[in-house]
């Protein structure tokens, strides 16, 4: 069998890595395998052979499956390390999150290595800060990688596309502690990756999403949470909400909708707020403090709004009407991954490869999640029997 063909000691510290990371004490792991904790020691130490029925049942206690112990090129994904400074004053929610990014981006690499898929990254060179304001240079660099994608001034209207799609950065979703909205990490063999709250609103997620982009062109090397109290104290904080509202909202394209949507009135009102956050895909708040930054109206605006009833959400639709987000939106971007690690998760199941069960553990997902995920890639293969094939 495979497992009789591997390196002991080198499945041995496969299986060291797997137990830490999950983490469970060795005491307890001998327990569930129903041997000695000498047992364990020496399987860890590559002294004892393991059988096969024990390797089974460890990875499942592991979370983790046999192929991946036994796979010699299996690429170790363990980011909660790294954040280790970052979480310290937030320790369980952080350290909860970190595990939650390093379970979704292994579930990847397995998926991708599985089905034999690359995974093809289109990054940028990186802008290290420089020496002075570097609420300007997020400015410029911001509009650099507009221009790299190929975006010009124009409204972003699916930022998460962007990341995952055009750049190749691995970008999950999963509903975490309402203190959170983010995660980034990058390690060389892995790559980036991104972790949005699903518990936000989807225009939070947005400049979330954005936020994290900018510590990805600025810091790359650099793990970062982003609590929803930060106060951007740092000038690495500083740099990616500024290169978050410059990316969202170009100086000139927002100047430009302003000077149109407000043509002809004599104040600032609701509604003008409205319709430019709904073209520019962000929040009402972000709208305002940018045209506060760019002194297109009065420093203090948006203090007045929320002292005087702020912008409701009956308002939004009373002024956009069909056009206005709805929880149906909301819901969407609530489930548990993004498109591409949902395409890897359908082909690894269409092809019979792993199991609902074997793909609700890799993914650490629940089984309902899991079904959402099939039912809307339509893989029962109804609309697909009389599509075009790739080639002829």
């Amino acid at each position: 069998m495979l497992h009789d063909t591997i390196n002991p000691i080198e499945l041995g510290e496969k299986l060291r890595r797997a137990r830490e990371s999950v983490p469970i004490t060795q005491a307890n792991a001998a327990r569930h395998v129903d041997v000695a904790r000498t047992t364990l020691v020496a399987l860890e130490k590559g002294q004892r052979k393991i059988k096969f029925s024990e390797l089974k049942r460890l990875a499942n206690l592991y979370n983790t499956s046999v192929n991946t112990l036994l796979r010699e090129d299996a690429i170790h994904v363990d980011l909660v390390p790294r954040f280790r400074k970052q979480i310290a004053s937030h320790n369980n929610i952080g350290e909860e999150a970190a595990n939650i990014m390093s379970q979704l981006a292994k579930a990847e690499v397995e998926l991708e290595d599985t089905l034999g898929i690359a995974h093809t990254r289109n990054y940028p060179p990186e802008r290290r800060l420089l020496p002075g304001d570097v609420t300007k240079q997020a400015e410029q660099d911001s509009l650099e990688l507009r221009q790299w994608l190929g975006l010009g001034h124009s409204p972003i209207q699916d930022i998460m596309s962007i990341i995952e799609l055009d750049l190749g950065i691995r970008l999950y979703v999963k509903k975490l502690n309402s203190k959170i909205s983010g995660l980034f990490a990058y390690e060389k063999s892995l790559g980036a990756c991104i972790l949005l709250n699903g518990n936000h609103r989807k225009d939070r997620r947005t400049h979330t999403a954005a936020h994290e982009l900018g510590h990805f062109i600025s810091t790359r090397n650099k793990p970062e949470v982003y609590f929803e109290d930060d106060t951007f104290s740092s000038r690495e904080e500083k740099y990616a909400d500024a290169f978050a509202r410059s990316f969202l909202m170009p100086s000139r394209a927002i100047l430009k909708k302003f000077q149109d949507v407000t043509a002809g009135a004599s104040n600032f009102t609701r509604r003008h707020i409205i319709i430019i956050a709904h073209t520019f895909g962000v929040s009402r708040q972000s709208v305002v403090y940018r045209l506060e930054e760019l002194k297109a109206v009065r420093k203090g605006t948006w203090q007045w709004f929320y002292n005087n009833g702020g912008i409701t959400d009956k308002q939004v639709i009373e002024v956009l009407g069909d056009r206005a987000p709805n929880n149906r939106d909301q819901s969407k971007a609530e489930q548990p991954t993004t498109f591409r690690l949902n395409s890897l998760i359908c082909q690894a199941w269409q092809e019979e490869i792993l199991s609902e069960g074997q793909l609700t553990t890799l993914v650490g997902i629940n089984r309902h999640e899991l079904r959402e995920i099939l039912d809307n890639h339509n893989l029962d293969g109804s609309d697909a029997d009389n599509a075009p094939s790739f080639f002829d």
